[in-house]
């Protein structure tokens, strides 16, 4: 799917469980892991990943 900016900035206001959760239990061949926006998805989880502010371990537990 292209990364259009509605995707974007929906993208954007999720929180990192939100994310994760999505990706996670998302039937095979969601389209919003396709294309732009499915790389756009992974970086922005990453981003969050990475930053710090999260307990990345704890909320991947927690949703299971």
């Amino acid at each position: 799917m292209d990364l259009t900016t509605e995707n974007k900035v929906y993208i954007d206001s999720l929180d990192y469980e939100s994310l994760l959760s999505r990706w996670r239990f998302a039937p095979c061949g969601d389209p919003w892991f396709q294309g732009e926006t499915g790389v756009y998805w992974g970086k922005r989880v990453a981003e969050l990943r990475d930053s710090g502010t999260v307990d990345h371990v704890g909320i991947s537990k927690l949703i299971g």
